[in-house]
């Protein structure tokens, strides 16, 4: 095996496979050992109760044949009890004393471990006493007396066969499962890696993205997961690829745009010195929209990106702010019925970039009046301010249809959370950007037939941009 191989997955499980059969059959071993002794020693039981069939037969042996049926037995002499009558059926001389004696008619399974396990830990040779139940009720108890040095010889004899047996078996076993493994588990996350590389060569390319095939359920969960993993970094990588791209020709239409709206605004400064009273009255509100349009341009060029500039915060009047929005949304309905109502408390300031504030609720309320004249129904859009001890609070309530599913599963991610058709659904995005800004959050707060709520909030303890505003 090469020595990368006993790292690799398939190469640990031979390991541990070998060693946990190994194992196992050592676990076996013991009882079989135990099991072999008790065999042994029932077999030398049968031999003595064979050879005392002779003395039954001639109670007169010759010594040479008594010698040669106990050598035959395997076993020094035999005792035979029968009818309450302990009898001596075959004897020969014992070289040493008895050291143990074993009955086999009642030894529990731990017995015979016990003794079989001491039998191999003792090497020397010792004469022992066996006592067991006679075959073919030949009589009440036979016991043989016989020397442990041929037992021992055996057993180990028979446990180096189990052992060698083993060995094979484990290699054997171990083989086929680690053939198994390579087959149902290896090769399947090797292919799982090789797709995940491939698709870290080009993960905008969605032809790398895997389409799940495993067999095995952990291993399909797996490639699903990584399926949706996939699709989803894909198709954010397309989406910030456009996102790039738009940047750029947001930065060249603001170019043009700005020269455009510096032009106009010089007409503008003209029609301020006009006699007519709507046109004094609307001039500075127009003057105030161009200028706003010319300060995005601006800012949109300065960055050359989809990032806002830090807002500059200072105390604005959020009654003129919401003022002028609703002038300017009551001029886009025109003659629909829409009603605009205000609840600003006099004097109300905010600590806030006026311009970014500024389009924040005009996106909102934009959006609120583009979902009611898209139901066809009359409407109402309320802005509420209020503020506490820690920040303060602008609402906006509309009576429109509500929030469609899609719209508020994508709320603020770009070109997703659009609510009107042909809509890009940036306006949300640029609102909860600019509010982030400011420290603060932009939270929908109910929608639904009844109406929709969003909740601005702006902190009054701004940790990054502290008392210097104040």
């Amino acid at each position: 095996m090469r020595p990368g191989m006993l790292n690799s997955l398939s190469g640990r499980f031979l390991i541990l496979t070998t060693v946990f059969v190994m194992l196992a059959e050592i676990l076996i071993f013991v009882p079989s050992i135990a099991r072999f002794r008790e065999d042994y020693l029932n077999v030398r039981l049968e031999r003595g109760q064979i050879a005392s069939l002779a003395l039954l037969a001639d109670d007169m042996l010759d010594a040479d044949l008594e010698r040669e049926l106990l050598k035959n037995a395997g076993v020094f002499n035999v005792v035979l009890r029968r009818d309450e009558v302990r009898q001596l059926a075959l004897s020969s001389p014992i070289p040493a004393p008895i050291a143990a004696t074993y009955d086999l008619r009642e030894a529990s399974g731990m017995t015979l471990v016990a003794d079989a396990m001491a039998v191999l830990w003792r090497p020397e040779n010792r004469i022992i006493r066996v006592i067991g139940n006679p075959v073919q009720s030949g009589g009440l108890l036979i016991e043989v007396t016989l020397e442990t040095g041929p037992l021992r010889m055996a057993m180990i004899d028979y446990g180096l066969r189990i052992l060698a047996l083993s060995a094979v078996i484990s290699v054997f076993t171990a083989g086929l499962l680690f053939l198994a493994v390579r087959v149902l588990l290896v090769r399947p996350i090797k292919g799982v890696v090789g797709h995940m590389q491939s698709y870290a060569e080009a993960p905008e390319d969605a032809r790398r993205i895997i389409t799940p095939s495993a067999r095995v359920t952990e291993l399909l969960e797996a490639e699903q997961a990584l399926q949706s993993l996939q699709t989803q970094l894909t198709g954010a990588l397309k989406q910030k690829e456009r996102l790039a791209l738009l940047g750029g020709a947001v930065a060249k239409v603001s170019h043009d745009l700005r020269n455009i709206l510096t032009s106009a605004q010089l007409f503008v400064d003209r029609i301020e010195g006009s006699e007519d009273p709507l046109v004094r009255r609307m001039a500075p509100k127009l003057v105030g929209s161009i200028t706003r349009a010319v300060n995005l341009c601006e800012s949109t060029l300065a960055f050359g990106r989809a990032e806002e500039p830090p807002p500059s915060l200072a105390r604005v009047q959020i009654a003129g702010i919401v003022e002028d929005v609703i002038d300017s949304e009551r001029l886009a309905a025109g003659d629909y019925d829409i009603s605009f109502s205000e609840d600003i408390p006099t004097g109300q300031t905010f600590r806030a970039d006026g311009e970014q504030l500024y389009r924040v609720i005009f996106n909102l309320v934009r959006n609120a009046r583009q979902a009611i004249m898209a139901s066809g129904k009359p409407g109402e859009i309320c802005l509420r301010a209020s503020e506490d001890e820690e920040a303060w609070w602008l609402h906006i309530t509309d009576t429109g249809p509500g929030l469609p599913a899609k719209a508020r599963a994508h709320l603020f991610q770009p070109f997703q959370g659009g609510t009107s058709k042909g809509g890009s659904g940036l306006g949300l995005v640029i609102a909860a950007e600019l509010v982030r800004g400011h420290g603060g959050t932009l939270e929908l707060r109910q929608t639904g037939p009844e109406g929709t709520q969003f909740s601005i909030c702006l902190p009054k303890a701004n940790l990054a941009l502290g008392a210097a505003a104040e």
